[in-house]
Protein backbone atom coordinates (compact mmCIF):
# COMPACT_ATOMS: atom_id res chain seq x y z
CA UNK A 1 0.00 0.00 0.00
CA UNK A 2 1.19 3.68 -0.73
CA UNK A 3 1.47 4.85 2.75
CA UNK A 4 1.73 8.83 4.17
CA UNK A 5 5.13 9.99 4.56
CA UNK A 6 5.51 11.19 7.95
CA UNK A 7 5.99 14.76 8.35
CA UNK A 8 9.26 16.50 9.41
CA UNK A 9 9.04 19.04 12.71
CA UNK A 10 11.87 21.14 10.96
CA UNK A 11 14.11 21.00 8.44
CA UNK A 12 17.38 19.59 10.58
CA UNK A 13 15.05 16.83 11.58
CA UNK A 14 14.43 16.43 7.96
CA UNK A 15 18.06 16.40 6.90
CA UNK A 16 19.08 14.03 9.70
CA UNK A 17 16.31 11.51 9.53
CA UNK A 18 16.22 11.69 5.52
CA UNK A 19 17.76 8.19 4.69
CA UNK A 20 16.04 6.52 7.68
CA UNK A 21 12.77 7.95 6.69
CA UNK A 22 13.53 6.99 2.91
CA UNK A 23 14.09 3.39 3.82
CA UNK A 24 11.02 3.21 5.63
CA UNK A 25 9.08 4.68 2.67
CA UNK A 26 10.52 2.15 0.26
CA UNK A 27 7.51 0.74 -1.52
CA UNK A 28 8.35 -3.04 -0.50
CA UNK A 29 4.64 -3.91 -2.10
CA UNK A 30 6.08 -2.67 -5.36
CA UNK A 31 8.77 -4.65 -5.34
CA UNK A 32 6.82 -7.76 -4.59
CA UNK A 33 5.14 -7.16 -7.77
CA UNK A 34 8.22 -6.74 -9.44
CA UNK A 35 9.84 -10.10 -7.94
CA UNK A 36 6.10 -11.84 -8.65
CA UNK A 37 6.65 -10.98 -12.15
CA UNK A 38 10.23 -12.05 -12.28
CA UNK A 39 10.13 -15.18 -10.47
CA UNK A 40 7.51 -16.69 -13.77
CA UNK A 41 10.26 -15.45 -15.90
CA UNK A 42 12.39 -17.41 -14.40
CA UNK A 43 10.20 -20.53 -14.10
CA UNK A 44 9.82 -20.18 -17.56
CA UNK A 45 13.19 -19.82 -19.05
CA UNK A 46 13.95 -22.94 -16.69
CA UNK A 47 11.17 -25.12 -18.51
CA UNK A 48 12.47 -23.17 -21.63
CA UNK A 49 15.66 -24.70 -20.99
CA UNK A 50 13.89 -28.29 -20.64
CA UNK A 51 13.91 -28.41 -16.91
CA UNK A 52 18.07 -26.84 -16.85
CA UNK A 53 19.10 -23.14 -15.24
CA UNK A 54 21.86 -23.03 -17.62
CA UNK A 55 21.86 -21.33 -20.23
CA UNK A 56 19.03 -18.66 -19.35
CA UNK A 57 16.78 -19.43 -15.99
CA UNK A 58 20.45 -18.67 -13.63
CA UNK A 59 21.86 -15.40 -15.56
CA UNK A 60 18.49 -13.52 -15.52
CA UNK A 61 18.96 -14.40 -11.39
CA UNK A 62 21.74 -12.58 -10.70
CA UNK A 63 20.46 -10.08 -13.36
CA UNK A 64 17.56 -9.65 -11.23
CA UNK A 65 19.42 -9.38 -7.64
CA UNK A 66 21.63 -6.89 -9.28
CA UNK A 67 18.56 -5.03 -10.78
CA UNK A 68 17.02 -4.75 -7.42
CA UNK A 69 19.91 -3.60 -5.52
CA UNK A 70 20.21 -0.81 -8.28
CA UNK A 71 17.01 -0.65 -8.03
CA UNK A 72 16.38 0.38 -4.51
CA UNK A 73 20.08 2.84 -4.98
CA UNK A 74 18.35 4.69 -7.49
CA UNK A 75 15.41 5.03 -5.27
CA UNK A 76 17.15 6.50 -1.96
CA UNK A 77 19.17 9.50 -4.34
CA UNK A 78 17.16 12.47 -4.13
CA UNK A 79 14.54 12.88 -6.86
CA UNK A 80 16.35 16.41 -7.74
CA UNK A 81 20.03 15.00 -8.34
CA UNK A 82 18.02 13.05 -11.38
CA UNK A 83 16.45 16.21 -12.66
CA UNK A 84 19.93 18.24 -12.47
CA UNK A 85 21.51 15.40 -14.14
CA UNK A 86 19.03 14.38 -17.03
CA UNK A 87 20.89 15.77 -19.81
CA UNK A 88 24.15 14.14 -18.97
CA UNK A 89 22.22 10.83 -19.37
CA UNK A 90 20.51 11.73 -22.45
CA UNK A 91 24.26 12.91 -23.57
CA UNK A 92 25.57 9.48 -22.76
CA UNK A 93 22.72 7.52 -24.19
CA UNK A 94 23.28 9.48 -27.08
CA UNK A 95 26.52 8.40 -27.32
CA UNK A 96 26.51 5.21 -26.87
CA UNK A 97 23.98 5.19 -29.61
CA UNK A 98 26.35 6.59 -31.95
CA UNK A 99 29.01 4.07 -30.86
CA UNK A 100 26.75 1.17 -31.99
CA UNK A 101 27.06 2.55 -35.15
CA UNK A 102 30.91 2.59 -34.89
CA UNK A 103 32.13 -1.06 -32.86
CA UNK A 104 28.50 -2.41 -32.23
CA UNK A 105 28.34 -6.09 -32.08
CA UNK A 106 26.15 -7.80 -34.68
CA UNK A 107 23.57 -10.59 -33.65
CA UNK A 108 20.42 -11.98 -35.37
CA UNK A 109 21.45 -9.98 -38.14
CA UNK A 110 21.21 -6.37 -36.09
CA UNK A 111 24.03 -4.39 -34.88
CA UNK A 112 22.79 -3.08 -31.08
CA UNK A 113 24.69 -4.23 -28.97
CA UNK A 114 28.41 -3.25 -27.40
CA UNK A 115 30.02 -5.75 -25.69
CA UNK A 116 31.68 -4.88 -22.36
CA UNK A 117 32.42 -7.83 -21.58
CA UNK A 118 30.21 -9.21 -18.69
CA UNK A 119 27.72 -7.91 -20.63
CA UNK A 120 26.05 -7.03 -24.24
CA UNK A 121 24.84 -3.50 -23.10
CA UNK A 122 22.34 -2.70 -25.77
CA UNK A 123 21.81 1.26 -25.85
CA UNK A 124 18.52 1.87 -26.99
CA UNK A 125 17.03 -0.03 -23.55
CA UNK A 126 18.88 2.86 -21.85
CA UNK A 127 17.64 5.58 -24.45
CA UNK A 128 14.19 5.00 -23.25
CA UNK A 129 14.81 5.69 -19.55
CA UNK A 130 17.38 8.83 -20.60
CA UNK A 131 14.61 9.98 -22.74
CA UNK A 132 12.14 9.94 -20.43
CA UNK A 133 14.46 11.82 -18.00
CA UNK A 134 15.08 14.75 -20.20
CA UNK A 135 11.69 15.15 -21.55
CA UNK A 136 11.06 16.03 -18.16
CA UNK A 137 13.50 18.04 -17.32
CA UNK A 138 12.26 19.77 -20.15
CA UNK A 139 8.40 20.17 -19.38
CA UNK A 140 9.16 20.38 -15.66
CA UNK A 141 7.70 24.27 -14.87
CA UNK A 142 6.64 25.21 -18.24
CA UNK A 143 3.41 27.44 -18.12
CA UNK A 144 0.30 26.14 -20.38
CA UNK A 145 1.23 29.46 -22.65
CA UNK A 146 4.93 28.26 -23.02
CA UNK A 147 3.87 24.55 -23.95
CA UNK A 148 1.35 25.93 -26.36
CA UNK A 149 4.10 27.93 -28.81
CA UNK A 150 4.82 25.80 -31.63
CA UNK A 151 8.82 26.73 -31.28
CA UNK A 152 9.02 25.38 -27.52
CA UNK A 153 8.14 22.14 -28.85
CA UNK A 154 11.11 22.33 -31.35
CA UNK A 155 14.17 21.03 -28.66
CA UNK A 156 12.13 18.23 -27.19
CA UNK A 157 11.18 16.79 -30.92
CA UNK A 158 14.59 16.80 -31.34
CA UNK A 159 15.56 14.88 -28.95
CA UNK A 160 12.72 12.18 -29.63
CA UNK A 161 13.57 11.83 -33.57
CA UNK A 162 17.19 11.96 -33.74
CA UNK A 163 18.17 8.49 -31.13
CA UNK A 164 14.73 6.94 -32.76
CA UNK A 165 16.48 7.41 -36.30
CA UNK A 166 19.39 5.87 -34.93
CA UNK A 167 18.03 3.09 -33.29
CA UNK A 168 15.90 2.44 -36.51
CA UNK A 169 19.04 2.43 -38.75
CA UNK A 170 20.32 -0.93 -36.28
CA UNK A 171 17.41 -1.91 -37.39
CA UNK A 172 15.06 -1.95 -34.65
CA UNK A 173 11.57 -0.96 -35.25
CA UNK A 174 10.12 -1.93 -32.35
CA UNK A 175 12.30 0.19 -30.26
CA UNK A 176 12.15 3.41 -32.64
CA UNK A 177 8.30 2.77 -31.97
CA UNK A 178 8.43 2.61 -28.30
CA UNK A 179 10.23 5.86 -28.40
CA UNK A 180 8.23 7.32 -30.10
CA UNK A 181 5.45 6.44 -28.20
CA UNK A 182 6.21 6.95 -24.82
CA UNK A 183 7.55 10.28 -25.93
CA UNK A 184 4.16 10.95 -27.26
CA UNK A 185 2.45 10.24 -23.92
CA UNK A 186 4.46 12.22 -22.34
CA UNK A 187 3.70 15.29 -24.85
CA UNK A 188 0.31 14.53 -23.87
CA UNK A 189 0.81 14.10 -20.09
CA UNK A 190 2.87 17.90 -20.01
CA UNK A 191 -0.10 19.68 -21.33
CA UNK A 192 0.20 19.47 -25.50
CA UNK A 193 -2.68 20.44 -27.20
CA UNK A 194 -4.51 17.16 -28.81
CA UNK A 195 -4.86 19.15 -32.57
CA UNK A 196 -0.77 19.13 -32.67
CA UNK A 197 -0.68 15.35 -32.57
CA UNK A 198 -3.36 15.09 -35.42
CA UNK A 199 -1.22 17.17 -37.44
CA UNK A 200 2.08 14.66 -36.65
CA UNK A 201 -0.44 11.38 -36.89
CA UNK A 202 -1.65 12.97 -40.48
CA UNK A 203 1.81 13.76 -41.42
CA UNK A 204 3.67 10.07 -40.32
CA UNK A 205 0.21 8.78 -42.55
CA UNK A 206 1.46 10.95 -45.83
CA UNK A 207 4.97 9.77 -45.17
CA UNK A 208 4.42 6.56 -45.32
CA UNK A 209 4.71 5.42 -48.79
CA UNK A 210 8.21 7.45 -48.28
CA UNK A 211 8.97 5.35 -45.21
CA UNK A 212 8.21 2.12 -47.01
CA UNK A 213 10.85 2.47 -49.16
CA UNK A 214 13.51 2.63 -46.28
CA UNK A 215 12.44 -0.36 -44.66
CA UNK A 216 14.74 -3.69 -44.64
CA UNK A 217 13.49 -6.43 -47.04
CA UNK A 218 12.44 -8.15 -43.56
CA UNK A 219 10.51 -5.64 -41.84
CA UNK A 220 8.50 -5.27 -45.12
CA UNK A 221 7.50 -8.87 -45.12
CA UNK A 222 6.50 -9.11 -41.57
CA UNK A 223 4.18 -6.07 -42.74
CA UNK A 224 2.92 -8.02 -45.34
CA UNK A 225 2.42 -11.19 -43.50
CA UNK A 226 0.66 -9.44 -41.02
CA UNK A 227 -1.60 -8.61 -43.17
CA UNK A 228 -1.85 -12.88 -44.17
CA UNK A 229 -0.03 -14.91 -42.65
CA UNK A 230 -0.70 -17.84 -44.61
CA UNK A 231 0.91 -16.17 -48.11
CA UNK A 232 4.08 -17.50 -46.27
CA UNK A 233 3.72 -20.28 -43.25
CA UNK A 234 7.13 -21.61 -43.34
CA UNK A 235 9.37 -18.66 -44.50
CA UNK A 236 8.01 -15.32 -43.20
CA UNK A 237 4.82 -16.01 -41.29
CA UNK A 238 6.51 -18.78 -39.53
CA UNK A 239 6.73 -17.11 -36.16
CA UNK A 240 3.23 -15.95 -35.82
CA UNK A 241 1.51 -19.05 -37.09
CA UNK A 242 3.66 -21.21 -34.37
CA UNK A 243 2.54 -18.58 -32.19
CA UNK A 244 -1.14 -19.27 -32.80
CA UNK A 245 -0.93 -22.91 -32.56
CA UNK A 246 0.74 -22.75 -29.27
CA UNK A 247 -1.61 -20.25 -27.93
CA UNK A 248 -4.99 -21.98 -29.26
CA UNK A 249 -3.35 -25.78 -28.12
CA UNK A 250 -2.99 -24.18 -24.01
CA UNK A 251 -6.65 -23.89 -24.35
CA UNK A 252 -8.21 -22.40 -21.08
CA UNK A 253 -5.50 -23.90 -18.12
CA UNK A 254 -2.63 -25.39 -20.10
CA UNK A 255 -1.46 -28.43 -20.92
CA UNK A 256 0.37 -28.26 -17.52
CA UNK A 257 4.56 -27.01 -16.98
CA UNK A 258 6.88 -27.95 -18.77
CA UNK A 259 4.77 -29.74 -21.01
CA UNK A 260 4.30 -27.45 -24.12
CA UNK A 261 4.77 -29.06 -27.23
CA UNK A 262 5.09 -26.39 -29.61
CA UNK A 263 7.60 -25.14 -27.37
CA UNK A 264 9.73 -28.56 -26.23
CA UNK A 265 9.94 -29.92 -29.85
CA UNK A 266 11.22 -27.09 -30.95
CA UNK A 267 8.08 -25.59 -33.39
CA UNK A 268 8.25 -22.21 -31.42
CA UNK A 269 10.82 -19.52 -32.24
CA UNK A 270 12.78 -17.45 -30.10
CA UNK A 271 10.83 -19.22 -27.00
CA UNK A 272 13.02 -17.55 -24.17
CA UNK A 273 12.70 -14.12 -25.82
CA UNK A 274 10.11 -12.74 -27.84
CA UNK A 275 7.49 -15.40 -27.61
CA UNK A 276 7.92 -16.28 -24.28
CA UNK A 277 4.41 -15.13 -23.69
CA UNK A 278 3.18 -17.80 -26.25
CA UNK A 279 5.19 -20.33 -24.47
CA UNK A 280 3.81 -19.73 -21.00
CA UNK A 281 0.30 -19.23 -22.02
CA UNK A 282 0.66 -22.73 -23.81
CA UNK A 283 1.82 -24.48 -20.44
CA UNK A 284 -0.42 -22.17 -18.44
CA UNK A 285 -3.60 -21.33 -20.80
CA UNK A 286 -5.97 -18.53 -20.71
CA UNK A 287 -6.07 -18.21 -16.82
CA UNK A 288 -1.96 -17.99 -16.41
CA UNK A 289 -2.30 -15.46 -19.03
CA UNK A 290 -4.75 -13.25 -17.49
CA UNK A 291 -2.49 -13.81 -13.76
CA UNK A 292 0.79 -12.50 -15.66
CA UNK A 293 -1.52 -9.37 -17.06
CA UNK A 294 -3.53 -8.98 -13.81
CA UNK A 295 0.31 -8.38 -12.32
CA UNK A 296 0.85 -6.00 -14.94
CA UNK A 297 -1.73 -4.35 -14.40
CA UNK A 298 -1.46 -3.51 -10.87
CA UNK A 299 2.34 -2.95 -11.05
CA UNK A 300 1.01 -0.22 -13.59
CA UNK A 301 -1.66 0.63 -10.88
CA UNK A 302 1.24 1.69 -8.53
CA UNK A 303 3.07 3.34 -10.77
CA UNK A 304 0.12 5.93 -11.61
CA UNK A 305 -1.19 6.36 -8.13
CA UNK A 306 2.59 7.34 -7.55
CA UNK A 307 2.59 10.03 -10.52
CA UNK A 308 -0.64 11.71 -9.29
CA UNK A 309 0.47 11.75 -5.55
CA UNK A 310 3.81 13.73 -6.51
CA UNK A 311 4.32 17.50 -5.66
CA UNK A 312 6.27 18.20 -8.53
CA UNK A 313 6.09 17.63 -12.65
CA UNK A 314 9.12 16.37 -13.00
CA UNK A 315 8.28 13.93 -10.10
CA UNK A 316 4.93 13.19 -12.34
CA UNK A 317 6.29 12.92 -15.56
CA UNK A 318 8.57 10.79 -15.03
CA UNK A 319 6.31 8.08 -12.73
CA UNK A 320 3.87 8.44 -15.37
CA UNK A 321 6.58 8.22 -18.39
CA UNK A 322 8.02 4.68 -16.72
CA UNK A 323 4.60 3.64 -16.05
CA UNK A 324 3.92 4.13 -19.98
CA UNK A 325 6.80 2.68 -21.32
CA UNK A 326 5.98 -0.26 -19.26
CA UNK A 327 2.43 -0.54 -20.80
CA UNK A 328 4.06 -0.75 -24.11
CA UNK A 329 6.38 -3.63 -23.49
CA UNK A 330 3.92 -5.54 -22.67
CA UNK A 331 1.68 -4.73 -24.74
CA UNK A 332 3.26 -4.48 -28.02
CA UNK A 333 4.70 -8.31 -27.04
CA UNK A 334 1.35 -9.70 -26.11
CA UNK A 335 -0.15 -8.10 -29.35
CA UNK A 336 2.35 -9.65 -31.20
CA UNK A 337 2.32 -12.86 -29.98
CA UNK A 338 -1.36 -13.27 -30.89
CA UNK A 339 -1.07 -11.15 -34.43
CA UNK A 340 -2.51 -8.01 -33.53
CA UNK A 341 0.07 -5.83 -34.76
CA UNK A 342 3.35 -6.69 -37.29
CA UNK A 343 6.00 -8.76 -35.11
CA UNK A 344 8.85 -6.05 -33.78
CA UNK A 345 11.22 -7.52 -31.65
CA UNK A 346 9.86 -6.29 -28.19
CA UNK A 347 10.41 -8.27 -25.48
CA UNK A 348 7.93 -9.19 -22.25
CA UNK A 349 8.83 -6.79 -19.58
CA UNK A 350 11.04 -9.10 -16.84
CA UNK A 351 10.06 -12.14 -18.31
CA UNK A 352 12.10 -12.63 -21.72
CA UNK A 353 15.99 -12.82 -21.09
CA UNK A 354 17.75 -10.08 -21.98
CA UNK A 355 20.05 -8.16 -19.38
CA UNK A 356 20.40 -4.49 -20.43
CA UNK A 357 16.41 -4.71 -20.88
CA UNK A 358 15.91 -6.26 -17.19
CA UNK A 359 18.24 -3.87 -15.88
CA UNK A 360 17.04 -0.45 -17.65
CA UNK A 361 13.38 -1.35 -16.59
CA UNK A 362 14.22 -1.89 -12.68
CA UNK A 363 16.42 1.52 -12.87
CA UNK A 364 13.22 2.86 -14.37
CA UNK A 365 11.05 1.42 -11.65
CA UNK A 366 14.09 2.52 -8.75
CA UNK A 367 13.10 6.31 -10.19
CA UNK A 368 9.45 5.97 -9.84
CA UNK A 369 9.90 5.13 -6.36
CA UNK A 370 12.16 7.83 -5.83
CA UNK A 371 9.50 10.27 -7.07
CA UNK A 372 6.67 8.43 -4.60
CA UNK A 373 9.76 8.42 -1.66
CA UNK A 374 10.22 12.31 -2.55
CA UNK A 375 6.52 13.14 -4.04
CA UNK A 376 6.15 16.10 -1.19
CA UNK A 377 9.42 17.98 -1.90
CA UNK A 378 8.63 20.88 -4.43
CA UNK A 379 11.57 21.43 -6.75
CA UNK A 380 12.17 24.50 -9.00
CA UNK A 381 12.46 24.93 -12.66
CA UNK A 382 16.15 24.16 -11.98
CA UNK A 383 15.95 21.70 -9.83
CA UNK A 384 16.18 23.06 -6.45
CA UNK A 385 14.07 23.04 -3.74
CA UNK A 386 11.55 25.22 -3.57
CA UNK A 387 12.16 25.33 0.55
Amino acid sequence: MLRPMPRMPSRLNRTEMSMRDKIWQINWSLIAVLTSISAIGFATLYSAAQGSMEPWALKQMVRFAIGIGLMITVAMVDLRFWMRHAYTFYGIAMVLLVAVEVKGTVGMGAQRWIDIGFIQLQPSELMKIALILSLSRYFHGASIQEIGRPLFLIPPLIMVFTPAALVLKQPDLGTAMMLVLSSGALFFMAGVRMWKFVLVIAGGMGAVPVAWQFLREYQRKRVLIFMNPEDDPLGAGYHITQSKIALGSGGVFGKGYMMGTQSRLNFLPEKQTDFIFTMFAEEWGMMGGLVLLGLYALLMAYGYAIAMRCRSQFGRLVAHGITTTFFLYFFINTAMVMGLVPVVGVPLPLISYGGTAMLSLLLGWGLVMSAYIHRDVPISRRGMSDD
